[in-house]
């Protein structure tokens, strides 16, 4: 699997790997993964199943979140749309 340079850095130094934050990161690498991959293999049911299992996890994730720290979800966000455009 590769991992994204802002991924791996967060990761660094952001050592808790079961924080939301490190979690969301993950989700949302698998998701970039996936959706890549559905791209070219349209029919792959296996994969359309584990992409949405894993959009649902990280809906959870960050609905709990945004209950429990406002501001740090608010960050959380800004970072991931930002990684985005960089990436596409």
């Amino acid at each position: 699997m590769v991992k994204n340079a802002f991924s791996s850095q967060k990761k660094q130094t952001n050592t808790n790997r079961g924080s939301v934050e490190s979690q969301v990161f993950g989700f949302t690498t698998q998701i970039r993964r996936l959706s890549s991959h559905l791209e070219l293999h349209k029919k792959d049911s296996s994969s359309q199943r584990g992409l949405r299992k894993i959009l649902g996890k990280r809906q959870r994730l960050l609905n709990y979140f945004s209950k429990k720290n406002r501001e740090s979800y608010n960050q959380l966000i800004r970072e991931l749309a930002s990684q985005e455009f960089k990436i596409g």
